[in-house]
């Protein structure tokens, strides 16, 4: 039995570790050198040396390899289906062996030029042992793949139902695809769009029954692989892959960035409070908040220039960053944050006046005044920080002129 390759895919991490435990093919320092990489950009406030490391991730992601278990019961057409997504003829030498009877009896793997890094694994059908499901699950190997394809024809029965239910606790995404529709169309006396409608329903009815979330549904004909629905299948797939490959990386990254800026946060928060603000921001008066707003950008790399810079390189426009900031500018960031709004009001302007006539006193509420403002610009400025960063990683998985509608970006970002 040919040895299955190393599984890339994994739910989201919560750590560093975690995700590279999981990310096998990747040399954990090939990870540990991007994260300082990442980590001293962003602490000096370099966002395109950031993006740079982003897409040098990535790249090294596109190329992980992908395992896909192809599986259903024997006689669907799953051999056949193999040959059909890649292409090929039967009679073909790299084709899969079909036949009318149970041709496949042990794993066979195929790989494919239309899906780089990606190996098909043709999975003998349930039934062709006496077999219950969890001897079949563990002699398959399922926890190895990444990707699921079960494979139904004539009618979709409770052995499909317990693969998917079975996938679905794994935690792993799954398709089903009806094979034989030639055969289907030329015997039903339906007409196609009431005999499709039909065969959806059933799947999604048994499917409800046992409480297994719909999966994305595919009607085809090995025969016609140009036809029905197989271009959207490659499409989805193709879509998925890249998912795949990078959720674990983006995750990383996003790990990486959020406890970088929360440590140079931390950090001047405790300066701000021990060290003269002009210093710290390298500016002429701490309470004029204008400047010190363009200071606290400049410190995270978030300034006008440097956004110019990042959209120049991601191939975009500047202002796809600059509208997600409450920072644009000090008009903006008063009128987004009621805090700010409350302390740059004119009354409390007004009090603070008064403060200055009153020795000590006066002196030390106008100080804790100056530092609860700065440290909410402070605090303002990092969350614009983290959610361009947000943006950059969508973007790197998904350049601007993608479909957005077939976002993979939304595996990892809170879409549907």
């Amino acid at each position: 039995m040919a040895k299955a390759p190393v599984s890339h895919y994994t739910p989201l991490s919560t750590s560093f570790t975690s995700v590279v435990s999981y990310n096998k093919g990747w040399n954990i320092l090939i990870f540990e050198e991007l994260s300082r990489n990442i980590e001293k950009a962003l602490k000096e406030g370099k966002l395109l040396e950031v993006v740079s490391v982003v897409r040098e991730t990535m790249e090294r992601a596109s190329r992980t390899q992908v395992s896909i278990a192809v599986t259903g019961e024997s006689g669907n057409g799953m051999s056949s289906f193999i040959n059909a997504l890649r292409f090929l003829g039967h009679e073909e030498e790299a084709s899969a062996p079909i036949g009318v009877v149970r041709t496949t009896q042990t794993r066979g793997s195929y790989t494919s030029s239309h899906f780089p890094n990606v190996v098909l694994w043709d999975l003998p059908g349930m039934g062709t042992t006496a077999q219950g499901l969890e001897n079949y699950l563990k002699e398959m190997q399922f926890s190895h793949y990444d990707l699921f394809i079960i494979i139904a024809s004539e009618q979709f029965s409770i052995n499909h139902v317990k693969l998917a239910r079975a996938i679905q606790r794994m935690g792993k995404r799954f398709y089903v695809v009806w094979t034989k529709l030639d055969r289907d169309l030329s015997t039903s006396a339906l007409s196609k769009g009431q005999l499709l409608q039909n065969i959806q329903k059933n799947i999604k009815e048994n499917f409800q029954k046992v409480r297994v979330c719909e999966p994305p549904m595919f009607l085809v004909s090995n025969f016609d692989p140009l036809l029905h629905d197989f271009p959207k299948l490659r499409n989805t797939l193709q879509i998925d892959l890249l998912g795949i490959r990078c959720r674990g990386p983006l995750d990383t990254l996003s790990h990486i960035c959020e406890e970088t800026i929360n440590d140079k946060v931390n950090s001047l928060k405790g300066r701000l409070s021990t060290e003269y603000l002009e210093d710290i921001l390298g500016i002429r008066n701490a309470d004029d908040l204008g400047e010190c707003l363009e200071a606290y950008k400049l410190l995270f790399g978030v300034d006008n220039a440097s956004l110019q810079q990042v959209a120049q390189s991601m191939g975009t426009w500047a202002s796809e960053y600059m509208t997600i900031m409450k920072s644009q500018d000090l008009h903006t960031l008063c009128g987004s944050d009621w805090k700010m709004k409350l302390m740059t009001c004119l009354i409390m302007r007004a009090l603070l006046k008064l403060f200055r006539y009153i020795p000590f006193l006066g002196n030390l509420v106008i100080h804790c005044f100056r530092y609860m403002r700065h440290r909410r610009i402070l605090e303002l400025v990092a969350q614009d920080t983290k959610n361009i960063l947000m943006k950059i990683l969508k973007n790197v998985c998904s350049p601007p002129d993608n479909n957005f509608g077939n976002d993979p970006a939304s595996l990892f970002f809170g879409g549907s």
